[in-house]
């Protein structure tokens, strides 16, 4: 009861008693789910952080303990086939199952979607949390019984440890999840711990996004053109390569950039203007020899590819038969129905498709049974040491083998010197490219490069 004392202007009291028991019972329930997850019932972030600032001060004096960082594996997939309410389902019986591999004193939170966060009480060393991070690992990658169905998941931890790692709260939850970036990235299903690198690493991934976005405003991203020859030496292709020309690190490789433009979405503006690049440039070859394009599996995740090519054919004025686009085997572990329709639309229109890096990936057989490639690149590997590796040799062959009963074409990547230019065409690859014939060129010595090759084949005839 809540009772206040008022006086009277003509004297006397005025005493008020009021019932607040739903009044304290409703901000009590409000303080709650202000830190509380309402599906799972677990603490969120705000919780979390609280808890990780009254450790500060222990922590501070050597009390140790640890905070994992938790991503579950492939729950989007459950989400997309199954459907939201299993997928809500499923993380209830996660926290369920979180709760049985840590202590009482421990904190388990969700931070959000499929992520959760765990604070081990007095556990400070590498080998006391490795044994509650393999349990962890060990009890979530078994079935959940789901409703009407059987759902299996993994689970990837990162893992901070204070005071090693620091005491501050937001530092410590970042270590932990640059840590657990770490384990996804080297395989699903683990745990990492923080090294003191990955924050240089996380720093520099920021700067090449940062850098990339105002490159692709700028028209720092050029493309440099490597030529492929047919049998008789001629150049019938050249493969488009993307080139950042940062104004104060120089050419900025792709291997440096790709994958940071792949993770932050920029693939998709970056992919468009080299394609445009390539195409415009294409143009202004003679008619015989084609323009390779290579595209990312996440440039597939939309419905916006084909019309994008489409648009970029029309407007450079390339013949769509001229266009060769190549992926990798890694495309068709993602939604084969979804993407396989985009392929056979683009084939419609005329657009040739290659199989890249073939060897390096799965090889699944069925690949080129459900979509019909115009060509096979064997990857670099197998003709590095196709003169001295009988397994190599063995592989090419094969290959080159196959490509004929299919009717696909077959090209051999990585030629860099005459013998295993002789021996890649004595074991039946029709098309070679690499440093032998030449480096990647910018854009204004393809002329230069044609032309001599032309007077070259004059000379010799």
């Amino acid at each position: 009861m809540a009772v206040s004392h008022r006086q009277m202007p003509d004297g006397g009291w005025l005493s008020v008693h009021d019932d607040v028991t739903e009044k304290h019972r409703n901000e009590k329930q409000i303080a709650y789910m202000a830190r509380h997850d309402a599906l799972t019932d677990l603490p969120n972030r705000v919780r979390l952080r609280q808890h990780l600032e009254g450790l500060k001060a222990g922590a501070r004096r050597g009390q140790s303990f640890s905070v994992l960082y938790l991503d579950l594996d492939h729950f989007k997939h459950v989400n997309d086939t199954l459907g939201h309410p299993i997928g809500d389902a499923l993380l209830k019986a996660v926290a369920c199952r979180l709760k049985e591999c840590v202590r009482e004193t421990d904190m388990i939170a969700r931070l959000g979607g499929d992520e959760f966060a765990i604070i081990l009480m007095a556990i400070g060393s590498h080998v006391e949390a490795s044994v509650v991070a393999k349990r962890i690992v060990e009890a979530i990658s078994l079935p959940f019984a789901v409703h009407e169905f059987q759902v299996t998941v993994g689970i990837s931890v990162g893992i901070a440890l204070s005071p090693a790692d620091g005491t501050d709260p937001d530092e410590l939850v970042k270590k932990a999840d640059l840590a657990l970036y770490r384990a996804k990235s080297e395989g699903r299903g683990a745990w990492h711990f923080f090294e003191p690198e990955m924050d240089a690493r996380a720093q520099e991934r920021r700067t090449l996004e940062v850098g990339l976005r105002q490159a692709l405003g700028d028209g720092q991203i050029e493309v440099h053109y490597q030529p492929l020859v047919d049998r008789q030496g001629a150049v019938c292709c050249f493969e488009a390569l993307a080139r950042w020309r940062h104004p104060e690190r120089g050419i900025i490789p792709p291997g440096d950039f790709i994958p940071v433009a792949e993770e932050t979405g920029l693939i998709i503006p970056l992919g468009e203007r080299v394609l445009r690049l390539a195409c415009a440039k294409a143009v202004t070859w003679p008619d015989h020899i084609k323009i390779a394009v290579n595209l990312s599996p996440a440039q597939f995740k939309g419905s916006d590819l084909a019309p994008m090519i489409v648009s970029v054919l029309a407007s450079t004025g390339l013949s769509a038969r001229r266009l060769e686009l190549e992926i990798t085997e890694s495309l068709f572990m993602k939604n084969h129905e979804d993407i396989l329709a985009t392929l056979h639309q683009l084939r419609g229109l005329g657009v040739r498709f290659s199989m890249d890096d073939f060897g390096t990936g799965y090889s699944s057989l069925s690949y080129l049974r459900r979509f019909p490639f115009d060509k096979i690149k064997i990857d670099r590997a197998f003709v590095k040491d196709i003169t001295t590796g009988n397994d190599c040799v063995a592989i090419v062959r094969a290959v080159a083998s196959l490509g004929r009963s299919f009717g696909i074409m077959i090209a051999a990547e990585g030629v860099e010197t005459t013998e295993q230019l002789t021996r890649v065409r004595e074991e039946g690859c029709e098309e070679v490219q690499g440093y032998l014939i030449s480096p990647p060129l910018p854009a204004d010595d393809v002329d230069g490069f044609l032309l001599a090759r032309r007077e070259g084949d004059r000379s010799a005839a």
